[in-house]
């Protein structure tokens, strides 16, 4: 079976967000299970491919695992900028015609190279126009017209909206610009048109491909999601087992495993030099690592802190980059108890590895999270994650590993954090649930088996 994957970024080349994590891992898990992969992503002036080689005039090849080829888009007008999507001023203006150029490349280049996938599996609104070409402008060309498609939807938030203006530049017919086709109350709705042309969907956790069927989480999509409801698969996001491993891990100051789960203390008394805390293994060490936004959750722990550390003493490490005011909330915390708060606005990724091993807490109460992977890498070190219970969050964490909170307030939130800074009174309960959520295994084996099974079922109509 062949696959081609569809993305507009990919880890180890680029890198954004946990897009790019499933781009590049979760072909390499596929590869493993005897399925032909192939990726094709655009050439940004930041992609990093040094061994990658030149094909034709506007294709370099790189690659990754044992034989999986990479297929670099050039095109200096559309790619050859510092941001993939935009700058300090915003989104890009003319991110249609880059994504659509990029779209159509894409199908160009397997007739180029005669490849002929089985599945093109396309992910985010960057890629929706594939399966829209493919099903209209190729619909008769043999060579295309066998390819079934596959849309994942990471986060249906971005859908890749635009002026009904720029319609003609996407060079499809103009009778697809209707309600039943990219038309989205009177403007260009890109994802859309991945939701309608594509013979099966997916997203990245199961709770999240049943909330985006309500119309809280539908963003304005629910009704056609509802009508493919029977073609709309949640498969949970994996893990990169390899790269985020406390046995192996070079970032953290001592390696540990379920075996040596007492090393994970020397871990925690690093980071609370690190960053100017109190050095003191019976205070609770509380973890953040990731945006500061709104959808993360970050108000519910920026005006939570003043009641918590009046409730007990703690410690909380906060990094990130996000909204200023969250960023300025967490400085003047981190000045009025420079014992117990610090905070760093970058990312920095040898310090996300030592949180992650640090801490005895992750916190992660996100208002909506379509799969999470902070989450997920928390249990992988033995940190406990407090989380909402929604998308991903809601797939990976429960009492048996975590602490989950059912209503989104700042009430239960506290609720919840305290009940959790109690039962790390007792240690040997705290150490058993360590050790629980050291067993877990979101690795990207399970996930690939799931994706190989709906690729087999769409292969065989």
């Amino acid at each position: 079976m062949r696959v081609l994957f569809c993305a507009s970024e990919a880890h180890p080349f680029v890198k954004t967000g946990g897009l790019a994590d499933v781009a590049g891992a979760l072909p390499v898990a596929l590869e493993a299970q005897g399925i032909e992969v192939s990726i094709v992503m655009p050439k940004y002036k930041t992609v990093h491919s040094p061994r990658s080689t030149v094909h034709g005039r506007d294709v370099e090849v790189a690659k990754i695992g044992k034989n999986i080829l990479v297929y670099l888009i050039k095109n200096d007008t559309y790619f050859n900028r510092e941001g993939l999507y935009g700058d300090s001023h915003g989104d890009y203006p003319d991110n249609l015609e880059r994504f659509s150029f990029y779209c159509k490349r894409v199908l160009e280049l397997l007739k180029e190279i005669q490849w002929q996938p089985d599945i093109v599996h396309c992910h985010d609104w960057q890629t929706a126009l594939i399966p829209v070409y493919l099903k209209n402008t190729y619909s008769e060309d043999t060579f295309y017209n066998k390819i079934k498609a596959i849309f994942t939807i990471h986060n249906l938030g971005y859908q890749g909206v635009f002026p009904r203006e720029e319609y003609p530049t996407l060079g499809l017919d103009g009778a697809l610009f209707s309600i039943d086709g990219l038309e989205f109350y009177h403007k260009i709705n890109l994802l859309k048109g991945g939701l309608l042309f594509s013979d099966i969907l997916t997203t990245v956790s199961p709770t999240y491909a049943k909330e985006i069927l309500t119309k809280k989480f539908g963003c304005g999509l629910e009704g056609i999601l509802h009508k493919r409801q029977k073609e709309l698969f949640g498969i949970l996001n994996g893990l990169d087992y390899g790269y985020w491993n406390p046995e192996t891990d070079t970032y953290i100051a001592k390696a540990y495993s379920g075996k040596s789960i007492e090393d994970k203390a020397i871990n925690k008394e690093a980071l609370q030099e690190q960053c100017g805390l109190a050095v003191d293994d019976r205070i609770p060490l509380l973890g953040v690592v990731g945006r500061l936004v709104e959808q993360k959750g970050i108000d519910l722990i920026v005006e939570s802190v003043d009641s918590l550390i009046t409730h007990s003493p703690l410690q909380l490490v906060a990094l990130g980059k996000g909204e200023t005011k969250y960023e300025k909330h967490l400085e003047a915390l981190a000045k009025k108890y420079p014992h117990n708060v610090s905070a760093r606005f970058d990312f920095d990724e040898p310090l996300a590895h030592k949180i992650y091993a640090g801490c005895d807490m992750f916190l992660m109460p996100s208002r909506y999270e379509p799969c999470g992977l902070a989450q997920m890498i928390a249990l992988r070190y033995g940190a406990i994650p407090i989380v909402f219970k929604t998308g991903g969050l809601a797939d990976t964490v429960s009492e048996g590993n975590g602490f989950v909170f059912e209503h989104y307030t700042e009430k239960n939130f506290l609720i919840t954090v305290k009940k959790a800074l109690t039962a790390y009174q007792d240690k040997k309960k705290w150490l058993l649930l360590i050790q629980k959520a050291l067993s877990y295994n979101f690795s990207w084996e399970v996930s690939a088996r799931e994706y190989g099974k709906l690729y087999q079922r769409l292969c065989n109509g």
